[in-house]
């Protein structure tokens, strides 16, 4: 036979188990590294540097 279960305290566990479960599912499916955020800045950079090197000189 169990305990006694405070069932407020149950009833917030529970709901932290579902909001982390919600959050781990979201981080995956909407989340980047920070590694790929970094390789994007990085693309983002190299790409602005070629087309400003690829401006003609007016006057």
């Amino acid at each position: 036979m169990g305990g006694v279960v405070n069932l407020a305290r149950a009833k917030k566990q529970a709901a932290r188990k579902a909001a982390r479960s919600t959050s781990d599912a979201n981080a995956a499916k909407h989340g980047r590294t920070k590694a790929e955020r970094d390789l994007e800045k990085a693309r983002a950079k190299k790409a602005a540097r070629e087309l400003d090197g690829h401006r003609r000189e007016t006057e």
